[in-house]
This record gives C-alpha cells, sequence and structure tokens, in this order.
C-alpha cells in the first residue's frame, strides 16, 4: 500500500494530472494511463504505464 501522503503528491508524468490508487495501479484521473506498484513503491514510468481499455479515463 502506497501512504496518502505520498499519493498527494504523485503527478502522471505524461499529462502532470492527479492519480488515485486503484487495486495495484496509480491511476492517471485524466489520461487514465496506469502506473504498476512493485515491491511498494509506484513505477511513474510512462513507458512502464498501461494505456486505459476503450471508454475508459
Amino acid at each position: 500500500m502506497i501512504d496518502k501522503e505520498l499519493l498527494k503528491i504523485l503527478a502522471c508524468p505524461l499529462c502532470r494530472s492527479d492519480v488515485k490508487l486503484e487495486d495495484d495501479r496509480v491511476i492517471c484521473i485524466a489520461c487514465g494511463r496506469r502506473y504498476p506498484i512493485r515491491d511498494g513503491i509506484p513505477v511513474m514510468l510512462v513507458s512502464e504505464a498501461e494505456l486505459p481499455e476503450e471508454g475508459e479515463s
């Protein structure tokens, strides 16, 4: 689990929007990219992000 204070300061590296925590991913609220969390650390790299599915974002 990610610390709530850390989540407050994280932003999507692509569009600079806020993110939210959902299951085992950090998700951008604007573009919908999903960033993985590995060993409790969010991997905020655009190259590691999953794109949103059709109709999401």
